[in-house]
């Protein structure tokens, strides 16, 4: 197709929009592999450095974010209005903040007065373990592998 996507001057295709639809479609913040790995069924002639390059076009033109790097592989999130986000340190697990309590806000915006600086907290992450984790229900990230946990039969998400 040579229609242009949003004005940037991107050419309009239906495997770019299966790559933002795939990372639209989870909470699970997937990683480029991961995208890859669920379109490659669908379409065999599909490489991970199409989906990476697809992925970088998004993210220039502010139809996704990056959360950085989660246990070893980059991690997106379609999903880009002003949030925050929670990392679990062990079994690398990402889940949405939609709401931070204003006593951490002004905090923060205190903070940043004293030194002369305007803060705004919209993308902040934390760090710690998630509930299954703390209860030592979590798998074993190491045996469940990057995309989906098969080994424990709970078929949740874990990248």
């Amino acid at each position: 197709m040579t229609e242009q996507r949003g004005g940037k001057g991107r050419k309009h295709s239906k495997k770019r929009d299966e790559i933002l639809a795939a990372i639209r479609s989870t909470v699970s913040h997937p990683s480029a592999r991961w995208v890859y790995e669920r379109l490659k069924p669908s379409r065999p002639a599909l490489s991970l450095g199409t989906v990476y390059r697809n992925i970088n076009l998004f993210r220039e033109a502010g139809e996704l974010i990056s959360l950085g790097v989660v246990r070893g592989e980059e991690r997106f999130d379609g999903r880009v209005e002003p949030h925050s986000h929670f990392v679990c340190s062990r079994c690398g697990r990402v889940v949405d903040i939609h709401e931070i309590p204003d006593k951490i806000l002004e905090a923060v915006g205190e903070m940043g007065e004293e030194r002369g600086l305007s803060i705004e907290p919209a993308r902040t992450v934390f760090y710690g373990l998630c509930g299954e984790c703390r209860r030592g229900d979590s798998p074993d990230p190491a045996a469940c592998g990057p995309v989906t946990c098969r080994q424990h039969g709970c078929g949740r998400e874990i990248l």
